[in-house]
């Protein structure tokens, strides 16, 4: 049983372009695709949860930025229903380029890059993000900070 059954879990994800690249996250042999980041822990900020996912994932110092926006999200994995808020913050790292994909500390999990372009038709979850980052990364302030896939 997951540590996180009949719970909302609370995840901090980070938005990292360079050019026009943006870095993305999968399980291996996946071809679900997520923002880098993970669960915040009980009194950790999210902004501190965010740069320790970063550290534990990539081994690289993450500099996070603004909060770019909010996306609930709902999935069924191995017979399970998941609830989660993910908390998106834009984060840059000196040592990231998109040039190659980054290596992973962790054996489960790859990283890798994909042009802004071709979000709509990626497999980007949760799908809000698809659009919502393009508007988000763009408009600023001006735009809708909340998604849902309820």
């Amino acid at each position: 049983m997951s540590k996180y059954a009949n719970r909302i879990e609370v995840l901090a994800r980070g938005v990292c372009v360079v050019g026009e690249e943006l870095l993305y996250c999968r399980g291996r042999g996946s071809d679900v695709t997520y923002l880098p980041g993970g669960h915040v822990e009980l009194e950790e900020s999210a902004t501190a949860a965010l740069r320790r996912e970063i550290d534990e994932e990539l081994g690289v110092r993450a500099l996070v930025g603004e909060l770019l926006g909010v996306v609930e999200h709902t999935f069924v994995q191995k017979g399970r229903r998941h609830c989660e808020i993910n908390l998106v913050f834009r984060f840059e790292a000196e040592q990231l380029d998109a040039g190659g994909a980054p290596r992973s500390r962790e054996r489960k999990i790859e990283f890798g890059w994909i042009p802004l372009s071709e979000l709509p038709g990626s497999n980007l979850e949760p799908a809000p993000l698809r659009t919502l980052l393009a508007r988000w990364l763009t408009s600023g302030h001006d735009s809708a900070k909340w998604g849902s896939s309820y």
